[in-house]
């Protein structure tokens, strides 16, 4: 499980304010990032409060709710990007604050805060969500309101279709699912398999849509697919249909918080093929809630802790030292995230939305840890995807897979 002390010892932090009720907004100072109070709740890092001299950024995520730790990962990787731009004398002499909503793992609550950064806060950019049915409901907002918007790590392709405002630094879910189709196909040597999606999700919808797609086109066979929704704690009846077809493996394109479990009850129904997923399968929570029964089972993802470059190497070792323990995909993304809005509000004519907007549009090979960043036209990234096996409570590097 991931540490979450610094959400503890931040609540010592210097603060500009002291902690109210969950209607009230609570800044803190560089010290850290206090935990949000709700949803209406938030926290301002970065600086001290904000004022004329200080851009405010805003970030919604889950730091509560069956996602929390992508939120709590995407929060920190933010942080340490905001501390370093600060450290560096921000942008054009001015210092970066950011105002942090707990959307609770739910799109309603995203919208709402969203809609609260832009109406009330009033900040000039928005980082987040993960999840790509909190994004889409964000997305709505920031579009319709023309405040940019990045999302670190939602990798459904309707996204960023929301509008010229709307970007993201990782890659999406066709790139995605035809990642683990070829792995499977070329490198697992896998004939039938069987598809176990969260009907609830568009981002698992999305990926088993491609990947069933892709694994056919390569000469593989999809024998079922079964749906669950998301929350759900028994799977039995589904994987027992799915044992039926006797599959050689099993892609579950959900969120670690039922994965786990999912693949202990496979284990119990007598399946023992390999299990395959994409990047909601990266949480320290996994190996918590799958144990053993995950081990040998693969995923796609957007780095590597294995990665010996040394820029990636750094920062590990800064998150470290930040947070306790090593960073995961989430924080990754959410530092390249937030490193890609600075270095846009660099280069912008102004704070203005279009401004700003076009300065990020224009992002190109920028050195991300999680992957050189180039944004193509429809506001995407253009990058490679890493495929990691699960072992005995860690990950293994096994290949990268290009576009």
């Amino acid at each position: 499980m991931r540490r979450l002390a610094p959400m503890l010892l931040a609540a010592l932090a210097v603060m500009a304010g002291a902690c109210e009720k969950k209607t009230q907004p609570t800044p803190s100072g560089e010290a850290g990032t206090q935990a949000a109070q709700g949803q209406s709740g938030s926290t301002v890092s970065g600086t001290p409060a904000a004022g004329s001299d200080t851009i405010l950024l805003g970030q919604v995520g889950a730091l509560t709710g069956g996602q929390a730790t992508f939120g709590i990962s995407t929060r920190n990787g933010i942080e340490l990007a905001l501390k370093e731009a600060n450290a560096a004398g921000g942008v054009n002499g001015k210092k970066l604050a950011i105002r942090v909503y707990d959307n609770q793992s739910k799109p309603e609550e995203a919208a709402q805060a969203a809609t609260r950064l832009i109406t009330q806060d009033k900040v000039v950019l928005i980082l987040g969500d993960v999840a790509s049915s909190n994004s889409l409901a964000m997305a709505e907002k920031a579009q319709a309101a023309g405040v940019p918007m990045i999302t670190p790590s939602s990798t459904n392709t309707t996204v960023t279709q929301k509008g010229d405002f709307i970007f993201r630094v990782c890659f999406i879910d066709p790139f995605q699912g035809f990642v683990m189709a070829k792995f499977a196909r070329e490198d697992l040597k896998l004939g039938k398999v069987a598809v176990l999606q969260d009907n609830k999700s568009a981002y698992s919808i999305d990926l088993s849509d491609v990947f069933t797609r892709k694994f056919t086109e390569m000469g593989g066979k999809v024998a079922t697919t079964e749906s669950y929704s998301q929350g759900d704690t028994d799977y039995r009846a589904q994987l027992t249909a799915i044992k039926k077809t006797q599959p050689d493996g099993i892609y579950v394109p959900g969120y670690y918080s039922e994965v786990g479990v999912i693949a202990r009850q496979a284990r119990e129904v007598g399946l023992k093929v390999p299990l395959m997923g994409g990047d909601g399968w990266d949480s320290e929570k996994l190996f918590e809630l799958g144990g053993s029964a995950i081990s040998g089972s693969y995923f796609s993802n957007h780095y590597s802790p294995d990665n010996p470059d040394p820029r990636v190497q750094k920062f590990i070792a800064d998150y470290k030292a930040a947070y306790g323990g090593v960073p995961d995909a989430l924080a990754a993304l959410g530092y390249d995230a937030a490193r890609v809005a600075v270095e846009a509000l660099k280069r912008a004519k102004d704070l203005s939305g279009p401004a700003v907007r076009d300065a990020i549009a224009q992002t190109k090979d920028f050195p991300g840890v999680a992957g050189t960043v180039t944004l193509d036209d429809n506001r995407n990234a253009v990058k490679s995807a890493v495929v990691l096996k699960v072992g005995d409570g860690k990950t293994q590097y096994v290949t990268t897979i290009s576009p």
